[in-house]
């Protein structure tokens, strides 16, 4: 017997109430909408403002055949989109912002089920987030990878270009004319970024968690299977609601576990680390920043992909993606996770090929042996801190320099090509106050410019510390999540320059060489105090009062948990 619907308790019935539901939905609904079909929201964060997402329209269409060829009525939902190149001052500072307005909606307008259309970066993270919070039988469709540009007959990897050509111009060994020419080649199609930076690792982490139709993560924007991979998806969210299938039947630890395996085994973004941690809390799934260490260091990279390789999105869907990278690693997956088909993730191995063993490395012969991301402990980051070791340099992965420290991004700008500024390739940039609440939202400005007199003399990387992010497209030996941050009181707010930091990622220490009984004494400068931010009203002042620290996902602590889909008050 087919479940009752969530949607009859506004359209069920004879009185006024149920009266005024229908009638102002009857725009050209069938007779029968309101008699036992589920109303599946289209959850589109298409947006001209986040042209990575702009496509998602058309997607959208594509879902809402399905859903009607299954008997579903399709609603198609705006819900705040975010766009990570356009947005002032972070993206992120909107992450958690968009999760809770997309819960609200979802759980206030009457729906049976939810597809969750994302694309760039936070839009995937911030949906999935709503949807745990909700508990509505839910799918995730990602909005793809762009194909990829070439300049001077090179291909360009999104983002992880725009990094290495515009530290060639202020090295002196690319002119500004020739890096403005190449912006028109960056950007060839539909889609987002088209390397393995956020997005694409948000895309293949929602397929490890189970969320998206078995081996659609990574299909290109403009690749018409994509659309039928769409179409397929609405079939399945009216399945979803006949079966009540939720997200927490979905996303488990054994989920999650996945998850941490996939994003080590292809290079994923350190962004990963912040959003799995929120959506767990968001379903009470016990996740620790240890998990991601414990279970991810010693996975190995097979995917060549950059910023931790050299080919690009398309490349990677067109070699097997995910799948055939997933059954190279079967032996360290959980078998028994689930897919929003309602089978085993694991079932949909056994057939996946990799069709390029330049692309997708053979497990005998990856890329890197231990490729994880390392959580980092000490007495500079007592909560952790985290680095990827695959986007580091080898020889800096053990490394002891003088402090050179920044108060915040703008003295950072102000300062890192002073050819006075006391630096050398040894020494150790700190930058702080880009935490959560210090920024506030915690900017991708983690991997720092290096300053130009040493990029004159042909270094290329130095060992970072922030406690801000990094985009998934960036590079380099940056520790970065730094928790608790600057402006949560972290030692990291204690540094002085010339102070010794020494960096050791195989022993998972971060240490500032400082004793306990001065640094008890040191309080931080005025202007550490002065570069923290401090709202007075809007979003911008709950979000500083209530969010939490990167190594708990820097949710707001009182979204933490789920509140379900239940609404006792009618509206009239």
């Amino acid at each position: 017997m087919p479940p009752e619907l969530r949607s009859a308790q506004w359209y069920a019935g004879t009185d006024r109430n149920a009266y005024i539901h229908r009638a102002w939905m009857r725009r050209g609904l069938p007779r029968d909408a309101f008699s036992g079909r589920p109303h599946i929201a289209i959850a589109n964060t298409a947006s001209d403002l986040t042209p990575c997402n702009a496509h998602l329209g058309e997607v959208a269409k594509s879902v809402r055949d399905g859903v009607h060829e299954s008997g579903g009525i399709p609603l198609e939902l705006p819900v705040v989109s975010l766009g990570e190149t356009q947005m002032r001052p972070t993206a992120m500072l909107w992450r958690n912002m968009a999760a809770m307005a997309a819960e609200e909606m979802f759980r206030a307008n009457p729906i049976d089920g939810v597809v969750l259309l994302g694309g760039c970066d936070k839009t995937i993270p911030a949906l999935l987030m709503a949807a745990a919070s909700v508990g509505l039988p839910a799918v995730v469709v990602p909005g793809g990878p762009m194909l990829t540009g070439t300049f001077r007959g090179r291909p360009l990897g999104c983002g992880t270009d725009v990094w290495r050509l515009s530290e060639e111009v202020r090295a002196g060994t690319l002119s500004q004319e020739d890096f403005t020419r190449s912006e028109s080649s960056m950007i060839r199609s539909r889609g987002h970024c088209n390397t393995m930076g956020t997005a694409s690792t948000m895309a293949v982490v929602a397929e490890a968690l189970g969320m998206t139709l078995p081996g659609l993560a990574g299909t290109p924007a403009p690749d018409s299977r994509l659309l039928e991979a769409a179409h397929e998806t609405g079939q399945l969210a009216v399945e979803l609601v006949a079966e009540q299938r939720t997200p927490a039947d979905v996303m488990t630890a054994a989920s999650f576990h996945n998850a941490i395996v996939a994003l080590a085994a292809t290079g994923g973004s350190t962004n990963a680390v912040v959003h799995l941690l929120a959506i767990a809390g968001r379903l009470g799934v016990p996740l620790s920043l240890d998990d991601f260490d414990r279970i991810g260091s010693h996975v190995p990279l097979l995917v060549d992909l950059l910023p931790a390789g050299t080919h690009l999105m398309d490349d990677f869907h067109r070699a097997g993606g995910l799948l055939a990278v997933l059954r190279e690693v079967r032996d360290l997956l959980d078998p028994t996770a689930t897919t929003v088909t309602g089978r085993p993730l694991v079932d949909f191995l056994d057939d996946a090929e990799s069709w390029d063993r330049e692309v997708i490395r053979p497990r005998e012969t990856p890329l890197q042996p231990d490729a994880g991301i390392a959580v980092l402990r000490g007495n500079l980051a007592p909560s952790g801190a985290i680095i990827k070791p695959a986007a580091a340099s080898p020889g800096l992965l053990q490394h002891r320099g003088r402090a050179v420290v920044f108060d915040n991004i703008e003295d950072f700008h102000a300062r890192v090509d002073d050819p006075d500024l006391p630096v050398d390739a040894d020494s150790v940039l700190v930058l702080r106050g880009c935490g959560p609440k210090g920024y506030p939202g915690m900017p991708e400005v983690s991997n720092m410019p290096l300053p130009r007199k040493l990029l004159e003399r042909g270094v290329r990387d130095m060992v970072r510390i922030c406690d801000g992010r990094m985009s998934g497209t960036a590079y380099g030996t940056v520790v970065l999540h730094v928790a608790p941050e600057a402006a949560a009181d972290g030692p990291l707010a204690l540094v002085r320059d010339g102070d010794w930091i020494t960096l050791d990622v195989p022993a998972r220490t971060l240490t500032l060489e400082v004793d306990d009984s001065e640094l008890a004494l040191r309080t931080p400068n005025k202007t550490t105090l002065d570069g923290f931010a401090n709202p007075g009203r809007g979003w911008e002042r709950l979000y500083v009062d209530h969010v939490t620290q990167a190594d708990t996902g820097a949710d707001l602590d009182f979204l933490t948990g789920s509140s379900g889909s239940a609404v006792s008050r009618e509206s009239h």
